[in-house]
């Protein structure tokens, strides 16, 4: 990967981080350190900041969902837009993707992302961006 790479990065793999998944979080421990030490750049869609945030604010837990959000958004998050979506129309078609898969995926593409982190089997067909699990 190029240094200064920038990443997409799927819902998933935040939810690891932030949980400090014993399971998972491993596998993307070292993408949140490299971000942190400045060697990639890491974006989101508003469909990740919505799923994260789901979460602790369906549990009543708002003062996590503040913290989380503030989190977030020190990443450069991505706001859908007309182009995104005709895209994801597009490649849900192409790829039988759900919906949230597609946004992502568009907005890679649309942003020029060096690859999409996911831990989203649904993503294997995929040859427009590399995916990275």
């Amino acid at each position: 990967m190029p240094d200064d790479a920038l990443l997409l990065v799927d819902t998933a793999p935040f939810i690891c981080h932030f949980q400090n998944d014993a399971r998972y979080g491993r596998r993307f421990a070292g993408l949140f350190e490299q971000a942190a030490a400045g060697r990639l750049r890491i974006a989101l869609t508003t469909v990740t900041l919505v799923e994260v945030l789901t979460g602790p604010y369906g549990h009543g837990r708002d003062a996590l969902g503040k913290q989380l959000e503030s989190a977030l958004c020190e990443f450069d998050v991505h706001p859908l837009s007309v182009s995104i979506g005709v895209e994801a129309a597009r490649l849900q078609a192409r790829y039988r993707l759900r919906l949230p898969d597609a946004i992502q995926l568009a907005t890679a593409l649309e942003i020029g992302a060096w690859g999409l982190v996911t831990h989203d089997r649904d993503f294997s067909a995929v040859q427009d961006v590399r995916i990275l699990m």
